[in-house]
């Protein structure tokens, strides 16, 4: 008898255990970043290194570029003249005014005037005309320079967003080129488990599902719910990507972090019928 009922209870266990899915994977972030340079100089200053914590828009490094500061000296330069242009123009139709108020006076009063005056309009004209012509130059000229101020301030790289940098593959005085890899950044707020699972497995998870956590190094069991499974099979293995989200609630859980996984499909079946 008691045979029996250890036969019959090791069965129920083995049941029991069937209804669960046991799933390895790694955690990962999912708010990655890849740090470049938009546009090519030597590296004039670090501010952070591998394991700092940065905050968003912390500048992480700065570059000099002889060409940007070439261009910004014409910028400024061109500006600068533009406005001496405005202002001498500005000047001489001031005095244009002022003789030309003298010579109607003289008019009114009967002197001989008249050529006097059409000749002040006529040298007016040109004179309205280069004044139109300097405020317009002003004009494009501080387009010009905020265009290359806003390109100085990529020179500074800034921080797209709070994490820890990971990677550094730069040093002072090195040749930055745009797309080059600067730096990677890695959000630690944020985490999932990335797994793989069997072709055969995808009727036994859907999206939502609860997921039993464990993280073996820190004896820490915790839980998430299903993603997404990505809809791209590895044609070799014939595996899918599944990916998990969960609650931080432990400091030193960090990326790269290997994780059991465990999923009870056949209550979630019966649930839903």
């Amino acid at each position: 008898m008691f045979r029996f009922l250890f036969v019959f209870l090791l069965a129920i266990s083995m049941m029991l255990e069937a209804r669960h899915l046991s799933i390895t994977g790694t955690i990962v972030s999912n708010n990655q970043k890849m740090i470049g340079a938009r546009y090519m100089g030597y590296v004039k200053k670090i501010n952070f290194d591998i394991g700092d914590t940065v905050k968003r828009e912390d500048t992480l490094f700065e570059l000099e570029s002889a060409e940007f500061d070439i261009m910004k000296e014409q910028a400024d330069l061109g500006l600068e003249q533009a406005e001496i242009m405005v202002n001498m123009y500005r000047t001489r139709m001031e005095r244009i005014k002022k003789e030309r108020s003298i010579l109607r006076k003289l008019k009114k009063t009967g002197g001989r005037a008249m050529p006097d005056l059409d000749d002040m309009d006529s040298v007016s004209d040109n004179v309205e005309a280069g004044l139109a012509a300097a405020q317009k130059m002003v004009e494009n000229m501080s387009v010009k320079v905020k265009q290359i101020a806003t390109i100085s301030d990529y020179l500074e790289v800034k921080a797209p967003n709070d994490g820890i940098i990971v990677q550094k593959r730069i040093r002072v005085g090195d040749l930055v080129m745009p797309g080059m890899l600067a730096m990677l950044i890695v959000d630690l707020k944020h985490l999932e488990i990335d797994a793989q699972i069997a072709e055969s497995d995808l009727l036994k998870i859907h999206k939502g599902q609860k997921v039993d956590i464990t993280i073996p190094s820190l004896k820490h069991h915790t839980t998430g719910v299903v993603k997404t499974i990505v809809p791209s099979a590895n044609p070799m293995a014939h595996t899918f990507t599944l990916i998990v989200k969960f609650k931080k609630d432990n400091e030193k859980i960090f990326p790269g972090m290997y994780a059991k996984m465990k999923i009870n499909y056949e209550s979630d079946h019966k649930k839903e019928e």
